[in-house]
């Protein structure tokens, strides 16, 4: 017996899971993105801004669902009830509390985490299309439970709650949303360097064993129970910052805001911009807010059926989402440079 699980440890070690370059992008490819996103606000109008701000926010909720399910092989529909929760956190406590904007950031994680956590000891039982079908029924129920009598007086009810956008601080010559920009590119950042930091650290690489096969990660002597409802509170913990995030930017927070609709579309950026890999959440998230517009510029009547049509279009041409187009650009600028 000791000699199986000996032969089984040897052939799945967790260290090499998934190589590291897998996960970020290269030094200068990373220092030109930033430029980009520092400089491009420069240039644009407000609405445009607005927009970016928001590229970046659900860039936020589609790492902390790749972190789930790329990280640790966990799939879940439910992730739009953790980001209303972030949100309505943020949303109750500046409007009804007078609690700074920044505060309520932290808040809304920590929130968010323990209510992932705890979540998460009862899904232990559940794996694969099961466990999808428990946050399914999470990010359903969550709509009607905002929408309770007895919590009206703090949420709004079905009118919702209307947000006050913060200006810039120290009197700085900007505007609100130039400001939420910049303020939301900081978190971002913060947070996506924590992330791979967390995925490449020994936390990162149990998640990623038990991904591959929890009998050999269990065999190792990995708590699977203790890191699988880690990862469900890590990526609960950041997309209720994202939720936050969003409630200051667009100002309104609502119970139909935070349906099973928001939940499938950052599923589906994280499929589009190639699960496990983080830099794809950005191009996922640029799927979700542009190509709906796009189709929607195509054929106003028939926007759902242009949509769906590109979206397979996207899916057939790379199946393995943005992280495929970025393997093909490395392998054609390596060919090249042997030249």
């Amino acid at each position: 017996m000791s000699a199986a699980v000996e032969e089984v440890v040897t052939e799945a070690p967790a260290v090499e899971a998934v190589p590291k370059r897998a996960m970020t992008l290269g030094t200068g490819t990373s220092l030109t993105v930033l430029a980009l996103l520092v400089v491009a606000p420069l240039f644009v109008k407000n609405f445009i801004i607005f927009q970016m701000t928001m590229l970046l926010v659900y860039g936020l909720a589609v790492l902390a669902l790749n972190i789930l399910t790329g990280g640790s092989g966990q799939f879940s529909l439910g992730q739009s009830a953790f980001y209303a929760i972030g949100a309505y956190t943020s949303a109750v406590l500046m409007e009804q509390y007078n609690v700074n904007y920044v505060l309520t950031l932290p808040i809304s994680g920590a929130l968010c985490f323990a209510a992932g956590f705890l979540f998460g000891q009862p899904a232990l039982r559940l794996s694969g299309v099961y466990l999808a079908l428990a946050t399914f029924a999470l990010a359903t129920a969550m709509p009607q439970l905002l929408k309770l009598n007895f919590l009206e007086p703090w949420t709004g009810g079905v009118q919702g709650l209307v947000v006050t956008k913060p200006d810039a601080p120290f009197g700085l010559p900007m505007s609100q949303d130039m400001w939420l920009y910049y303020f939301t590119l900081v978190i971002t950042i913060a947070i996506y360097i924590a992330s791979v930091n967390l995925l490449r650290s020994r936390s990162g690489r149990a998640f990623m064993a038990i991904r591959d096969n929890e009998i050999a990660a269990s065999a190792m002597g990995i708590d699977v129970a203790l890191y699988k409802t880690l990862a469900f509170g890590v990526s609960a913990g950041i997309t209720g910052i994202a939720g936050s995030l969003g409630a200051i930017v667009v100002q309104f927070v609502a119970p139909d805001s935070y349906t099973i609709t928001l939940a499938i579309a950052l599923f589906l950026g994280m499929v589009v911009g190639g699960v496990g890999w983080l830099p794809g959440s950005i191009v996922g998230s640029a799927f979700i807010i542009f190509v709906p517009n796009i189709a929607e510029s195509i054929s106003k009547g028939l926007s759902g059926a242009v949509f769906g049509v590109l979206l397979f279009l996207v899916i057939f041409a790379v199946p393995h989402g943005a992280r495929q187009v970025a393997i093909v650009c490395q392998q054609t600028l390596a060919k090249y440079k042997k030249r």
